[in-house]
């Protein structure tokens, strides 16, 4: 694609290739660049704990994993028939509490081990409102359709971002000190908020990354909403809602963090992933012809040897 407009990105310092283990935390678009990685068969972990979106909440849940501070039952709630837990996302919202619990403080053990043996950490920030619980105060990750009136919308001030930034990277440097931690800034529009509330948003969590990590030479900014912003300024780069990026603007936008973050030497294994995936998703019309054995033979011998060199790798 040809652009008027083309952003200039600098090469990252600390690129990821198939050594590299990836965390990947924050809004829906954190999933969309997660699908990417486990497309292309690197070692990733997306969301554990499931879509968040604020600063001060992706803070809380890093906090709870690295000090392995377990959830217990006064962390539950009761409501429309499920249990959940205003720290997490609602697709952990459980009928039955005992199963709840557990999964949570299984996925917490398996977070904790994952934070601190990751080479690289991609953090997403969506917005800068929050909803606090009126009851206690507490900015919560999701309201799980718990009525309106029992929480208060806030927007966070530069500096109380800036101050999340801080603390979740001293979270991480106190259990993993060589990590390398990428921000980027959903290019997802937030317009339940409103227009004008939306870019104050986006604008709050540009200031306070920028502040923050300006000095850091272990931690980088990627400018994902920049590049749907500026290089893709047109709705036929947005899906049907018109607010969240279509696959064409996904497909660019991982291009383009390809181009400044993923080793060049990982080009060539990429390149033979996506041909096996591919090939595996195929549909023939003739599925018992030799041809087609033939061919998923060929496919099977590529991912085995694929799989030999880099045993985390499965088709």
């Amino acid at each position: 694609m040809n652009f008027i407009t083309k952003i200039p990105i600098a090469k990252s310092n600390f690129p990821i290739d198939y050594s590299s283990r990836i965390v990947s935390l924050g809004s829906c678009f954190a999933e969309n660049m997660g699908e990417k990685f486990d497309f292309f068969k690197f070692q990733n972990t997306t969301n554990p704990f499931g879509i968040i979106f604020n600063p001060v909440s992706i803070e809380k849940i890093n906090y709870r994993a690295i000090n392995l501070n377990y959830f217990t039952e006064d962390d539950l709630f009761f409501h429309n028939e499920l249990w959940h837990c205003y720290e997490v996302h609602s697709d952990l919202s459980s009928d039955n509490k005992e199963v709840c619990l557990s999964n949570l403080n299984q996925i917490l053990k398996e977070t904790n081990q994952k934070l601190t043996s990751a080479t690289h950490i991609i953090i997403t920030y969506g917005t800068s409102w929050v909803y606090k619980l009126k009851s206690t105060g507490t900015i919560v990750a999701n309201c799980h359709k718990v009525p309106q009136n029992q929480f208060d919308k806030e927007i966070l001030s530069v500096e109380e971002i800036e101050k999340s930034i801080q603390n979740t990277l001293d979270l991480i440097q106190k259990v993993n000190p060589n990590c390398n931690v990428i921000f980027t800034i959903s290019p997802v529009r937030h317009l339940k908020d409103g227009f004008v509330e939306n870019q104050r948003s986006k604008a709050h969590l540009i200031t306070a990354l920028h502040t923050s990590i300006s000095h850091l030479p272990t931690s980088m900014y990627f400018p994902s909403f920049e590049i749907q912003m500026d290089e893709l300024r047109d709705y036929r780069f947005y899906a049907q809602d018109m607010l969240h990026p279509n696959a064409i603007a996904i497909d660019y936008i991982w291009e383009r963090f390809c181009e400044s973050t993923i080793a060049v030497e990982a080009n060539p294994i990429m390149q033979e992933v996506a041909s096996i995936q591919k090939g595996m998703a195929h549909r023939p019309f003739h599925p018992q012809s030799i041809s087609h054995t033939k061919f998923l033979q060929t496919l099977s011998e590529k991912a085995a040897q694929l799989k030999a060199q880099f045993p985390f790798m499965n088709f």
